[in-house]
Protein backbone atom coordinates (compact mmCIF):
# COMPACT_ATOMS: atom_id res chain seq x y z
CA UNK A 1 0.00 0.00 0.00
CA UNK A 2 1.13 3.76 -0.30
CA UNK A 3 2.01 5.77 2.57
CA UNK A 4 -0.90 7.51 2.64
CA UNK A 5 -3.05 4.51 2.38
CA UNK A 6 -1.11 3.35 5.86
CA UNK A 7 -2.05 6.53 7.32
CA UNK A 8 -5.65 6.31 6.48
CA UNK A 9 -5.70 2.81 8.06
CA UNK A 10 -3.84 3.41 10.98
CA UNK A 11 -6.70 6.56 11.54
CA UNK A 12 -9.53 4.19 10.94
CA UNK A 13 -8.10 1.26 13.34
CA UNK A 14 -10.09 2.07 16.32
CA UNK A 15 -13.39 1.99 14.47
CA UNK A 16 -12.58 -1.13 12.55
CA UNK A 17 -11.87 -2.78 16.42
CA UNK A 18 -14.99 -1.01 17.71
CA UNK A 19 -17.30 -1.84 15.12
CA UNK A 20 -16.22 -5.47 14.42
CA UNK A 21 -18.82 -7.80 16.83
CA UNK A 22 -21.69 -5.81 15.64
CA UNK A 23 -20.73 -5.64 11.84
CA UNK A 24 -20.60 -9.44 12.02
CA UNK A 25 -23.25 -9.88 14.08
CA UNK A 26 -25.91 -7.97 12.38
CA UNK A 27 -24.45 -8.75 8.61
CA UNK A 28 -24.92 -12.58 9.46
CA UNK A 29 -28.31 -11.79 10.82
CA UNK A 30 -29.34 -10.14 8.02
CA UNK A 31 -28.38 -12.60 5.20
CA UNK A 32 -30.17 -15.22 7.34
CA UNK A 33 -33.01 -13.37 7.06
CA UNK A 34 -32.99 -11.72 3.65
CA UNK A 35 -29.73 -12.69 1.79
CA UNK A 36 -30.51 -14.31 -1.90
CA UNK A 37 -29.27 -17.94 -0.23
CA UNK A 38 -31.46 -19.67 -2.56
CA UNK A 39 -29.54 -18.75 -5.66
CA UNK A 40 -28.25 -22.26 -7.49
CA UNK A 41 -24.24 -21.02 -7.18
CA UNK A 42 -24.91 -21.17 -3.47
CA UNK A 43 -25.75 -24.53 -3.07
CA UNK A 44 -23.33 -26.45 -5.02
CA UNK A 45 -21.40 -29.17 -3.50
CA UNK A 46 -18.51 -31.82 -4.29
CA UNK A 47 -15.37 -31.67 -6.63
CA UNK A 48 -17.45 -29.48 -9.37
CA UNK A 49 -18.72 -27.19 -7.12
CA UNK A 50 -15.75 -24.60 -8.00
CA UNK A 51 -15.99 -24.31 -11.61
CA UNK A 52 -19.85 -23.85 -10.94
CA UNK A 53 -19.05 -20.89 -9.18
CA UNK A 54 -16.60 -19.81 -11.42
CA UNK A 55 -19.42 -19.58 -13.83
CA UNK A 56 -21.43 -17.53 -12.41
CA UNK A 57 -18.96 -15.23 -11.01
CA UNK A 58 -17.71 -14.67 -14.87
CA UNK A 59 -21.51 -14.25 -16.25
CA UNK A 60 -21.99 -11.84 -12.99
CA UNK A 61 -19.25 -9.52 -14.40
CA UNK A 62 -21.19 -6.69 -15.72
CA UNK A 63 -24.27 -8.48 -16.08
CA UNK A 64 -27.74 -8.27 -12.98
CA UNK A 65 -28.18 -11.45 -11.10
CA UNK A 66 -31.86 -11.62 -12.69
CA UNK A 67 -30.64 -11.90 -16.00
CA UNK A 68 -27.67 -14.54 -15.48
CA UNK A 69 -30.42 -16.93 -13.52
CA UNK A 70 -33.35 -16.49 -15.79
CA UNK A 71 -31.01 -16.95 -18.81
CA UNK A 72 -27.92 -18.07 -19.15
CA UNK A 73 -26.26 -20.10 -15.78
CA UNK A 74 -28.67 -23.11 -16.03
CA UNK A 75 -27.99 -23.76 -20.00
CA UNK A 76 -24.86 -22.93 -19.75
CA UNK A 77 -23.91 -25.36 -17.17
CA UNK A 78 -25.78 -28.33 -18.63
CA UNK A 79 -24.30 -27.70 -22.43
CA UNK A 80 -21.03 -27.44 -20.41
CA UNK A 81 -21.50 -29.11 -16.98
CA UNK A 82 -16.99 -29.68 -16.34
CA UNK A 83 -14.17 -28.16 -17.07
CA UNK A 84 -13.42 -30.56 -19.35
CA UNK A 85 -16.26 -30.34 -21.44
CA UNK A 86 -16.01 -26.34 -21.87
CA UNK A 87 -12.30 -27.25 -23.30
CA UNK A 88 -13.03 -29.47 -25.60
CA UNK A 89 -16.19 -27.42 -27.25
CA UNK A 90 -16.51 -25.52 -30.66
CA UNK A 91 -16.06 -22.22 -29.82
CA UNK A 92 -19.16 -21.08 -32.02
CA UNK A 93 -21.43 -23.01 -29.35
CA UNK A 94 -20.02 -21.28 -26.36
CA UNK A 95 -20.39 -17.92 -27.94
CA UNK A 96 -24.01 -19.07 -28.76
CA UNK A 97 -24.70 -19.79 -24.93
CA UNK A 98 -23.49 -16.55 -24.23
CA UNK A 99 -25.47 -14.40 -26.81
CA UNK A 100 -26.79 -11.61 -25.52
CA UNK A 101 -24.69 -11.14 -22.13
CA UNK A 102 -21.87 -9.10 -24.01
CA UNK A 103 -18.43 -8.91 -23.13
CA UNK A 104 -17.54 -11.72 -25.26
CA UNK A 105 -13.85 -12.03 -24.37
CA UNK A 106 -15.30 -13.50 -20.89
CA UNK A 107 -16.77 -16.68 -22.15
CA UNK A 108 -13.42 -16.69 -24.70
CA UNK A 109 -11.36 -16.77 -21.59
CA UNK A 110 -13.43 -18.95 -19.64
CA UNK A 111 -12.32 -22.09 -22.37
CA UNK A 112 -8.65 -20.72 -22.52
CA UNK A 113 -9.02 -21.57 -18.85
CA UNK A 114 -10.29 -24.76 -18.89
CA UNK A 115 -8.36 -25.85 -21.56
CA UNK A 116 -5.33 -24.45 -19.25
CA UNK A 117 -6.51 -26.08 -16.11
CA UNK A 118 -6.80 -29.90 -18.02
CA UNK A 119 -3.26 -29.76 -19.55
CA UNK A 120 -1.99 -27.73 -16.18
CA UNK A 121 -3.77 -28.69 -13.01
CA UNK A 122 -5.60 -32.47 -13.59
CA UNK A 123 -8.42 -30.96 -14.67
CA UNK A 124 -9.78 -28.67 -11.72
CA UNK A 125 -9.02 -25.44 -10.85
CA UNK A 126 -6.25 -24.39 -8.81
CA UNK A 127 -6.79 -24.27 -5.15
CA UNK A 128 -4.33 -21.02 -4.86
CA UNK A 129 -4.86 -17.37 -4.97
CA UNK A 130 -1.13 -17.20 -7.48
CA UNK A 131 -2.32 -19.46 -9.56
CA UNK A 132 -5.91 -18.10 -10.45
CA UNK A 133 -5.10 -15.20 -10.87
CA UNK A 134 -2.64 -16.16 -13.51
CA UNK A 135 -5.43 -17.78 -15.24
CA UNK A 136 -6.85 -15.67 -18.54
CA UNK A 137 -9.67 -13.45 -17.45
CA UNK A 138 -9.47 -14.25 -13.61
CA UNK A 139 -8.48 -11.24 -11.64
CA UNK A 140 -8.27 -10.43 -8.16
CA UNK A 141 -12.02 -10.41 -6.90
CA UNK A 142 -12.95 -13.51 -8.94
CA UNK A 143 -9.94 -15.33 -7.68
CA UNK A 144 -11.41 -14.29 -4.15
CA UNK A 145 -14.38 -15.55 -4.61
CA UNK A 146 -13.67 -18.73 -5.96
CA UNK A 147 -11.42 -19.68 -3.25
CA UNK A 148 -14.41 -18.31 -0.70
CA UNK A 149 -17.22 -19.66 -2.64
CA UNK A 150 -15.83 -23.14 -4.30
CA UNK A 151 -13.03 -23.93 -1.48
CA UNK A 152 -14.34 -22.74 1.07
CA UNK A 153 -11.54 -20.89 1.88
CA UNK A 154 -11.89 -18.10 4.34
CA UNK A 155 -10.57 -15.50 2.49
CA UNK A 156 -11.63 -11.77 1.65
CA UNK A 157 -11.73 -9.95 -1.92
CA UNK A 158 -13.24 -6.36 -3.18
CA UNK A 159 -15.79 -6.46 -5.89
CA UNK A 160 -17.53 -2.98 -6.39
CA UNK A 161 -20.53 -3.24 -4.64
CA UNK A 162 -18.08 -4.49 -1.17
CA UNK A 163 -16.10 -1.55 -2.76
CA UNK A 164 -19.14 0.79 -2.43
CA UNK A 165 -20.15 -0.05 0.71
CA UNK A 166 -16.47 0.31 2.51
CA UNK A 167 -16.13 3.91 1.11
CA UNK A 168 -19.83 4.40 2.34
CA UNK A 169 -19.12 2.25 5.93
CA UNK A 170 -15.89 4.90 6.59
CA UNK A 171 -17.01 7.73 4.79
CA UNK A 172 -13.97 7.17 1.71
CA UNK A 173 -14.13 9.31 -1.01
CA UNK A 174 -11.45 7.98 -3.32
CA UNK A 175 -10.12 4.96 -1.71
CA UNK A 176 -7.59 2.93 -3.96
CA UNK A 177 -8.35 -0.92 -3.92
CA UNK A 178 -5.06 -1.60 -1.71
CA UNK A 179 -6.74 0.33 1.01
CA UNK A 180 -10.30 -1.20 0.44
CA UNK A 181 -8.68 -4.59 0.22
CA UNK A 182 -6.64 -4.66 3.62
CA UNK A 183 -10.16 -3.44 5.41
CA UNK A 184 -12.17 -6.14 4.19
CA UNK A 185 -9.65 -8.44 5.08
CA UNK A 186 -9.25 -6.78 8.69
CA UNK A 187 -13.05 -7.06 8.84
CA UNK A 188 -13.38 -10.03 7.46
CA UNK A 189 -15.37 -12.95 9.66
CA UNK A 190 -13.31 -15.84 9.66
CA UNK A 191 -15.90 -18.60 11.22
CA UNK A 192 -18.26 -17.60 8.48
CA UNK A 193 -16.90 -16.49 5.30
CA UNK A 194 -19.31 -17.72 2.51
CA UNK A 195 -22.36 -16.56 4.35
CA UNK A 196 -20.38 -13.08 5.68
CA UNK A 197 -18.99 -12.29 1.72
CA UNK A 198 -21.95 -13.24 0.11
CA UNK A 199 -24.10 -11.17 2.73
CA UNK A 200 -21.79 -7.93 1.59
CA UNK A 201 -22.30 -8.65 -1.88
CA UNK A 202 -25.95 -8.64 -1.26
CA UNK A 203 -26.16 -5.79 0.85
CA UNK A 204 -24.13 -3.79 -1.91
CA UNK A 205 -26.34 -4.79 -4.74
CA UNK A 206 -29.99 -4.21 -2.95
CA UNK A 207 -29.28 -2.08 -0.63
CA UNK A 208 -26.22 -0.36 -0.73
CA UNK A 209 -27.04 0.58 -4.33
CA UNK A 210 -25.01 3.77 -6.39
CA UNK A 211 -27.78 6.40 -6.73
CA UNK A 212 -31.06 5.54 -4.02
CA UNK A 213 -29.85 3.34 -1.37
CA UNK A 214 -32.08 1.79 0.78
CA UNK A 215 -30.08 2.88 4.11
CA UNK A 216 -32.67 2.52 6.60
CA UNK A 217 -33.20 -1.25 5.81
CA UNK A 218 -29.27 -1.39 5.73
CA UNK A 219 -28.21 -3.63 8.73
CA UNK A 220 -25.33 -1.33 9.69
CA UNK A 221 -26.62 1.83 8.74
CA UNK A 222 -25.90 2.38 12.70
CA UNK A 223 -22.19 2.11 11.72
CA UNK A 224 -22.19 3.91 8.83
CA UNK A 225 -20.00 7.20 8.86
CA UNK A 226 -21.48 8.24 5.50
CA UNK A 227 -24.98 7.68 6.49
CA UNK A 228 -26.00 10.99 6.53
CA UNK A 229 -24.86 11.97 3.08
CA UNK A 230 -24.23 8.00 0.94
CA UNK A 231 -23.80 9.61 -2.64
CA UNK A 232 -20.50 11.10 -2.00
CA UNK A 233 -19.56 7.97 -0.73
CA UNK A 234 -17.66 7.20 -3.16
CA UNK A 235 -16.75 10.10 -5.18
CA UNK A 236 -18.83 9.51 -8.69
CA UNK A 237 -17.04 8.50 -11.32
CA UNK A 238 -18.58 10.22 -14.06
CA UNK A 239 -18.64 8.17 -17.17
CA UNK A 240 -18.83 9.04 -20.94
CA UNK A 241 -20.43 7.12 -24.21
CA UNK A 242 -18.64 7.66 -27.32
CA UNK A 243 -20.72 8.31 -30.25
CA UNK A 244 -20.18 5.94 -32.96
CA UNK A 245 -22.46 5.57 -36.18
CA UNK A 246 -23.01 2.33 -38.39
CA UNK A 247 -24.49 1.25 -42.05
CA UNK A 248 -25.30 -1.92 -41.64
CA UNK A 249 -26.30 -3.68 -45.22
CA UNK A 250 -29.02 -6.69 -45.50
CA UNK A 251 -28.60 -8.70 -48.53
CA UNK A 252 -30.45 -11.57 -49.18
CA UNK A 253 -29.60 -14.09 -51.95
CA UNK A 254 -31.53 -15.62 -54.18
CA UNK A 255 -31.82 -19.00 -51.82
CA UNK A 256 -33.50 -16.92 -49.14
CA UNK A 257 -30.47 -16.73 -47.33
CA UNK A 258 -28.93 -13.52 -45.36
CA UNK A 259 -25.41 -12.52 -45.55
CA UNK A 260 -22.74 -11.88 -42.48
CA UNK A 261 -19.37 -10.69 -41.73
CA UNK A 262 -18.00 -12.65 -38.90
CA UNK A 263 -15.79 -10.29 -35.91
CA UNK A 264 -12.24 -11.01 -36.53
CA UNK A 265 -9.61 -11.64 -33.57
CA UNK A 266 -9.07 -7.55 -32.75
CA UNK A 267 -12.79 -6.13 -33.28
CA UNK A 268 -15.26 -5.66 -30.68
CA UNK A 269 -17.20 -9.03 -31.84
CA UNK A 270 -14.29 -11.29 -32.45
CA UNK A 271 -16.41 -14.69 -33.33
CA UNK A 272 -19.69 -13.15 -33.63
CA UNK A 273 -22.00 -12.45 -36.51
CA UNK A 274 -22.79 -9.84 -37.86
CA UNK A 275 -24.16 -7.52 -41.06
CA UNK A 276 -21.46 -6.13 -43.07
CA UNK A 277 -20.65 -2.71 -41.68
CA UNK A 278 -20.38 -0.29 -44.46
CA UNK A 279 -18.47 3.15 -44.84
CA UNK A 280 -20.66 5.97 -45.34
CA UNK A 281 -19.54 6.83 -48.82
CA UNK A 282 -20.44 3.58 -49.97
CA UNK A 283 -24.33 3.89 -48.90
CA UNK A 284 -24.86 7.73 -49.78
CA UNK A 285 -26.81 6.82 -53.24
CA UNK A 286 -28.74 3.88 -51.18
CA UNK A 287 -32.54 4.15 -49.31
CA UNK A 288 -31.90 3.59 -45.77
CA UNK A 289 -34.79 1.27 -44.50
CA UNK A 290 -34.62 3.48 -41.22
CA UNK A 291 -31.77 3.70 -37.75
CA UNK A 292 -31.96 2.62 -34.31
CA UNK A 293 -29.49 3.33 -30.93
CA UNK A 294 -27.93 1.21 -29.14
CA UNK A 295 -25.35 0.81 -26.74
CA UNK A 296 -22.41 -1.59 -26.55
CA UNK A 297 -19.26 -1.17 -23.82
CA UNK A 298 -18.39 2.54 -24.29
CA UNK A 299 -19.99 3.28 -27.47
CA UNK A 300 -23.37 4.93 -28.38
CA UNK A 301 -24.24 3.40 -31.85
CA UNK A 302 -26.53 4.86 -34.26
CA UNK A 303 -27.22 2.35 -36.52
CA UNK A 304 -28.72 2.92 -39.99
CA UNK A 305 -30.11 -0.34 -41.98
CA UNK A 306 -29.80 -0.45 -45.77
CA UNK A 307 -31.15 -3.35 -47.69
CA UNK A 308 -29.23 -3.71 -50.89
CA UNK A 309 -29.62 -6.00 -53.69
CA UNK A 310 -27.19 -8.96 -54.30
CA UNK A 311 -26.11 -7.93 -57.30
CA UNK A 312 -25.34 -4.66 -55.77
CA UNK A 313 -23.72 -6.10 -52.79
CA UNK A 314 -21.49 -7.92 -54.50
CA UNK A 315 -19.38 -4.67 -55.93
CA UNK A 316 -19.58 -3.05 -52.40
CA UNK A 317 -18.46 -6.42 -49.95
CA UNK A 318 -15.80 -8.56 -50.26
CA UNK A 319 -17.52 -12.39 -51.30
CA UNK A 320 -14.42 -14.23 -49.56
CA UNK A 321 -15.56 -12.34 -46.28
CA UNK A 322 -18.72 -13.60 -46.27
CA UNK A 323 -21.14 -16.23 -45.34
CA UNK A 324 -24.86 -16.90 -45.88
CA UNK A 325 -27.29 -18.40 -43.53
CA UNK A 326 -31.45 -18.72 -43.75
CA UNK A 327 -33.06 -18.24 -40.69
CA UNK A 328 -33.44 -21.46 -39.34
CA UNK A 329 -29.62 -21.54 -39.46
CA UNK A 330 -29.10 -18.66 -37.26
CA UNK A 331 -30.35 -20.71 -34.47
CA UNK A 332 -26.84 -22.54 -33.98
CA UNK A 333 -25.18 -19.29 -34.73
CA UNK A 334 -23.94 -16.26 -32.53
CA UNK A 335 -25.16 -13.07 -33.44
CA UNK A 336 -24.20 -10.22 -31.53
CA UNK A 337 -26.73 -8.09 -29.61
CA UNK A 338 -26.63 -5.47 -32.77
CA UNK A 339 -26.88 -8.06 -35.50
CA UNK A 340 -29.92 -9.19 -33.26
CA UNK A 341 -31.89 -6.25 -33.17
CA UNK A 342 -31.05 -5.03 -36.78
CA UNK A 343 -32.76 -7.98 -37.89
CA UNK A 344 -35.58 -7.74 -35.50
CA UNK A 345 -35.82 -4.28 -36.65
CA UNK A 346 -36.17 -4.88 -40.41
CA UNK A 347 -39.24 -7.38 -39.74
CA UNK A 348 -41.21 -4.67 -37.58
CA UNK A 349 -40.25 -2.56 -40.80
CA UNK A 350 -41.64 -5.12 -43.28
CA UNK A 351 -44.66 -5.83 -41.11
CA UNK A 352 -46.23 -2.02 -41.31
Amino acid sequence: MKHTDNIILNKLQRKTTDIIPLWHKQILNWYQQYGRNTLPWRNLNGDNAPYGVYVSEIMLQQTQVKRVLESYYTPFMTSFPTLQSLAIADEENVLKHWEGLGYYTRARNMQKTAQICCEKFNNALPQTYAELISLPGIGAYSAGAILCFGFKQSVSFVDGNIRRLLCRIFALQNATMPLLEELSTILLDQKHSFDYNQALLDIGATICTPKSPSCLLCPVHNLCDGYTNPTLYPKPKKSHLHPLELHLALCIDANGKIAFIQGDKSGLYQGLYNLPNLEKEQVVSYEKCGSFKHHYTKYAITANVYIINQDTFKHLVPQTNLYFFSYQELDSKPLSSLCKKALKFVDSKKSK
